[in-house]
């Protein structure tokens, strides 16, 4: 896995990496100032709703199976991130020049995994919390929401979420974990063996395996 010093950084590697053209630069990248979160656009609420349904599932979960969790889950991360996109950074040059319909089979296969796996994570709730705490601006018009899961007996896990405007709505494309490390990078590093020996639809195949696999009862 990659490591990456800061948010703004590490979506720099990725655009290197060779991204689609819609967030495609070569500017290099520096932290901006912070934006407090009552002050910005509508770009921080859709990580505020995700936010808030990955809180019920979590309260959930003592009443709510994995399947359960995935149903409510399933039509708010649906809505909240753009994963016809994120399918595309993951899978890279493997992309392009392969049929609408087999995208279309990789996306679902990828939206599935993404829900399914979220159902499984967040299975219950000793007292934890979301925080907005800032947003940037990133390269070509994307915001940086900058989050932190806080825990009562542990320490504050911090959380960033790049987001792109489309047809005027924002949406998640990237999740950038604890020490810079983008989720978009590491599955691009982990499906590049299947996307090689199998493409696409060999990728999808996996993704509906796992997915099975935290959904089984």
């Amino acid at each position: 896995m990659r490591r990456i010093p800061n948010p703004l950084t590490a979506l720099a590697g990725l655009i290197l990496l060779g991204t689609p053209p819609v967030l495609a630069t070569t500017v290099a990248l520096k932290p901006q100032p912070i934006v407090q979160p009552d002050a910005v656009d509508g770009a921080q609420a859709p990580v505020e709703t995700l936010h808030s349904a990955l809180l019920d599932a979590m309260k959930m979960a003592k009443t709510k199976d994995v399947r359960a969790r995935f149903a409510i889950l399933e039509p708010v991360l649906a809505r909240t991130f753009d994963m016809r996109l994120m399918t595309a950074l993951s899978a890279g040059s493997f992309w392009r020049g392969v049929s609408v319909e087999s995208q279309k089979a990789l996306v679902d296969a990828f939206q599935r995994f993404s829900i399914a796996t979220y159902a499984s994570r967040f299975n219950g709730w000793s007292g934890q919390s979301f925080e907005t705490l800032a947003v940037n601006d990133g390269p070509r018009g994307t915001k940086i929401v900058r989050t932190r899961i806080n825990n009562p007996d542990k320490e504050p896990v911090p959380l960033s979420y790049v987001l792109r405007e489309a047809a005027g709505h924002w949406r998640i494309v990237d999740i950038l974990l604890a020490a810079g490390i983008s989720e978009i990078a590491v599955r691009r590093s982990e499906y590049r063996s299947v996307l090689k020996s199998g493409g696409v639809a060999a990728l999808a195949a996996l993704l509906e395996t796992r997915t099975g696999k935290l959904l089984a009862p």
